[in-house]
C-alpha cells in the first residue's frame, strides 16, 4: 500500500502523477464497487457518529445524570434501561433535524456521476441520512416501501446499499411494520419517548371492537441497525452482494470510514479479494493500475496492508473532484452530450442541444448509406 497526501498536490510532481494514474483506473473500469462511510457527509454539517460532541452535549443537557458515551448512543444494550432509552431518542431527534437541514456533499454526487456513465456496479454505505437518495440513487430502504407484487424492486434497481438502515424511516418494535419519520416522529422523539404504532392500534381497536382480548401496542423506532443488532434487511442485502462479487468488480473505493466495524471489514476484504483476482487474471497492462482505493483522513490499520492499493490521505470531496477534472481531460468523450432523435406529433426533432433555427425546411435525401436528414435555412 502506498500513501498520498493530497496536501501535496500542488507541490509535488510524484503526487500528481499517481493521482492522475488513480483517476485514469476510475475513468477506465467498468463495474465499480463503492463502500463509504460517516467522513464522506461531515462537509455538509452531518456530525461523525465517533466525533459527535456537538450533538451530544445537547443531549447530556437534557439528561445530566445519565451516563453514556458517544458511541453507546448506537449500540442496541440501550434499549434495556428507560433512562438510555430516552437519551438515545432525544439524540436521533437531533440528527434527524441535522440531516433534514443538509443536502449532498460532491462525494454524493460523484458516486451519482458513476452510476450515470454506467460504471457503478453498486455502492454500499454505514451512513444513516439517506443523502444518497437525494442525489439520485434509490436504496434499499425502497425495498420495504415497495413490498408489492407490482412495484417491488429488483436488484439492478437498488443502487445503494444502506448497511445500517436509513433515519428517514421507523418501524414498530412489535409488529415491525414501516414507516416514514413525520415531523410529528421527530417531535416525539425529541422529547424522549415513542409515538404507538399505527398498523397495532388498529389492530388492537378491532378486535376490542369484537369483545376479543386487545393485543401488545408496539412503539416506533428510527429503523437504523444498532451495534450488536440484526439487519432487518440482511437476507437482501446478502443476496445483492453474493450477486455483485460474481459480476466481478473491477475496481473498488472505499472513502470516509476507518474500517473498524468487523461487518464492513467482512464486506470490504471479500470485495477486495474479488476486484484483486479479476484484475490479476485479465491484466495485460504493463502500467500499475490502481484497483483498491481507500480515501480517508487518517491512514486504515497495518492488516490493510496488503489489501489496499493506496491510501489517499485527505477530505473525499477534494479527491472526487480531482478525479472528475482529471477524467474530463484524460476521456473527454465520456463527457460530450448525445444527441437523440425523437418523434413529436410525427415531427422529428433533435434533442441534446442543437440551436433552434427559424424559417427552416428539413430535406431528406435517399442514399446508398440510408436517409440523410438535412436543414436549410435562410438564416444560414
Amino acid at each position: 500500500m502506498i500513501t498520498i497526501n493530497l496536501e501535496d498536490l500542488s507541490s509535488d510532481v510524484h503526487t500528481r502523477r499517481t493521482l492522475s494514474d488513480i483517476s485514469l483506473s476510475v475513468a477506465k473500469s467498468r463495474k465499480i464497487v463503492v463502500v463509504t462511510g460517516a467522513g464522506i457527509s461531515c462537509s455538509c454539517g452531518i456530525p461523525d457518529f465517533r466525533s459527535s460532541d456537538g450533538l451530544y452535549a445537547l443531549v447530556k443537557q437534557q439528561y445530566p445524570d445519565v451516563v453514556l458515551k458517544g458511541r453507546d448512543l448506537f449500540d442496541a444494550s440501550l434499549f434495556r434501561d428507560p433512562a438510555s432509552r430516552a437519551v438515545f431518542y432525544t439524540f436521533i431527534s437531533q440528527l434527524k433535524q441535522s440531516v433534514d437541514a443538509a443536502s449532498p456533499t460532491p462525494t454524493h454526487h460523484f458516486i451519482k456521476t458513476l452510476d450515470a456513465k454506467k460504471k457503478l456496479l453498486r455502492s454500499y454505505t454505514q451512513n444513516i441520512d439517506g443523502l444518497e437518495a437525494r442525489a439520485g440513487l434509490l436504496g434499499t430502504s425502497e425495498m420495504k416501501q415497495n413490498s408489492s407484487a407490482k412495484s417491488r424492486l429488483s436488484l439492478k434497481d437498488v443502487r445503494n446499499v444502506q448497511l445500517h438502515g436509513d433515519i428517514h424511516r421507523v418501524q414498530c418494535v412489535a409488529c415491525s411494520a414501516e414507516y416514514a419519520c413525520t415531523t410529528e416522529h421527530t417531535q416525539m422523539f425529541g422529547q424522549g419517548a415513542p409515538p404507538e404504532c399505527p398498523d397495532c392500534l388498529s389492530r388492537s381497536a378491532a378486535r376490542l371492537a369484537r369483545s376479543a382480548r386487545p393485543i401488545r401496542v408496539g412503539t416506533l423506532r428510527p429503523a437504523i441497525v444498532l451495534y450488536d443488532e440484526p439487519h432487518p434487511h440482511g437476507d437482501e442485502i446478502g443476496v445483492i452482494q453474493s450477486s455483485d462479487i460474481t459480476r466481478k468488480p473491477d475496481l473498488l473505493i472505499v472513502m470516509g470510514t476507518s474500517l473498524k466495524v468487523h461487518g464492513l471489514k467482512k464486506l470490504v476484504k471479500e470485495f477486495a479479494k474479488t476486484v484483486q483476482a479479476s484484475t490479476s487474471s485479465t491484466s495485460k497492462i504493463s502500467k500499475k493500475r490502481y484497483k483498491v482505493i481507500f480515501v480517508n483522513k487518517t491512514p486504515p490499520s497495518s492488516d490493510w496492508e496488503d489489501i489496499i492499493d493506496c491510501h489517499i490521505a485527505g477530505e473525499t470531496d477534494q479527491w472526487v473532484t480531482k478525479v472528475i477534472e482529471d477524467w474530463k481531460k484524460l476521456k473527454p468523450a465520456d463527457w460530450e452530450v448525445q444527441q437523440t432523435l425523437v418523434s413529436v406529433d410525427n415531427v422529428k426533432t433533435i434533442k441534446g442541444g442543437f440551436k433552434v433555427v427559424k424559417d427552416s425546411k428539413v430535406v431528406t435525401k435517399n442514399t446508398k448509406q440510408g436517409i440523410v436528414f438535412c436543414v436549410n435555412s435562410s438564416n444560414a
